[in-house]
């Protein structure tokens, strides 16, 4: 396929200046950039999703260059509905170093140029970004752009001045990597349409030169209608341990996920999130609906995802485990300890000694002591594939499971 058709065929196609997809396949000018704000210490699957439109450009011959917003993320990209919280500065500069790792997971760094707008805005004086930027837009031009809308409208909740500012910032860093790179196409997310515009208006207007957007669609759940990230509660984290921020998902639960994604689904995700050709994504969506107890798709989805965040080991790895954990005739009480602790490479762990009360609110499998000892009143927790009905200290290397797939590896 083309670039264009593989866009349109993935779903990674929304809003854009381009009249003709047509048109991408014979660019004479071959750079882009994405760029994401340190805003938390990982990046979700909502941003996969764009990172994997950013993967499809590079394998059709674009030179990418991937920026981390050590500016931007100073201030905030502006909400609907109220004012971020500055973050202190040091967090910063830990997330960005926490996300530049995941983005370089996903797209090889050989194939990228890794950039930080922190490093054109430090030393820039105010006056003379008033007079560059600031003079280049009217104020009626910016106070039409949705979001200021939102905020300043009947019911609003206002907006500050710098929260209004991120648009020229973020146009500024359009113009930059046009005038030092040449980059004039901009990949974003569809929610950061507007914003990628004011670059386009500033290429115009300072260099007299086009430049383009082109967005991908949102990617929404199934089954609330929520996109997938951290502002909506529903976030899945590239990060498989914590980073210090919380945000993170073992890569046993980053499976799980796509494995139980409904039917009506995995054909949606399966052609963004995996790196599979047309060929097998078709191929393996015939033989899924003719058997749809097989759940194939789902195993394909989960093994592809996990494959380009994870690595293609661990994805093995945790297929491996999956089918062993959930399979009926497997007997935990049977596990060596040597293999429990090769589980434990992937599934959360305690330490001997603890009660099981503490462990499971400690490993997130309750959310408090009194739901712990309700989970194992109802029979819900097992240690070693036998049943638990009061707490007890866990003395010895085995396995809980809580439910129908949440593990705990004591050891």
């Amino acid at each position: 396929m083309k670039l264009s058709e593989e866009l349109i065929y993935r779903g990674f196609s929304a809003e854009t200046t381009i009249e003709n997809p047509a048109e991408l396949d014979s660019r004479v000018s071959k750079k882009f950039y994405w760029g994401a704000d340190p805003s938390a210490d990982s990046l979700t699957i909502g941003n996969l999703a764009a990172l994997m439109m950013c993967a499809c450009f590079v394998r059709h011959g674009y030179q990418p260059y991937l920026l981390v917003g050590g500016a931007t993320g100073q201030i905030g990209d502006p909400k609907d509905n109220g004012e971020r919280d500055l973050k202190p500065l040091d967090e910063v500069e830990h997330n960005k170093a926490c996300i530049k790792k995941q983005i370089e997971n996903v797209i090889n760094y050989n194939d990228a140029t890794l950039v930080d707008n922190y490093d054109w805005f430090r030393d820039m004086k105010y006056l003379d970004f008033l007079r560059e930027v600031g003079k280049a837009f009217s104020m009626t031009q910016l106070l039409d752009r949705q979001f200021v809308q939102n905020r300043i409208g009947e019911g609003g909740s206002g907006i500050s001045y710098a929260e209004f500012s991120y648009t020229l910032i973020q146009g500024y860093d359009f113009l930059h990597l046009y005038r030092k790179y040449g980059v004039d196409l901009q990949l974003c997310g569809a929610d950061q349409y507007g914003n990628c515009t004011s670059g386009i208006h500033l290429i115009k207007r300072l260099e007299g030169a086009t430049a383009d957007v082109w967005s991908t669609p949102l990617v929404i759940d199934p089954v609330t209608g929520r996109k997938f990230g951290k502002s909506e509660g529903n976030a899945i984290w590239l990060a498989s341990s914590d980073n210090g921020g919380g945000n993170y998902t073992p890569i046993f639960d980053f499976y799980q996920f796509w494995l139980n994604q409904p039917d009506e689904a995995v054909e949606y995700l399966i052609k963004i999130y995996t790196l599979l050709e047309k060929e097998e994504i078709e191929d393996i969506l015939r033989r899924h609906f003719e058997n749809p107890a097989e759940r194939i798709a789902q195993k394909a989805l989960a093994r592809g995802a996990t494959e380009v965040v994870h690595g293609k080991v661990a994805a093995e790895a945790i297929e491996n485990l999956s089918t062993l954990l959930f399979a009926r005739e497997t007997n935990f009480a049977e596990f060596t300890a040597d293999e429990l602790m090769e589980f434990a490479e992937y599934l959360p762990t305690v330490k001997k000694g603890v009660m099981l009360v503490d462990a499971l609110v400690d490993k997130g499998l309750a959310e408090s002591k009194k739901k712990a000892r309700e989970f194992i009143a109802q029979g819900a927790i097992t240690i070693n594939g036998v049943k638990v009905t009061e707490d007890v200290e866990l003395s010895q290397t085995a396995i809980i499971k809580k439910g129908k797939n949440k593990f705990l590896v004591v050891k």
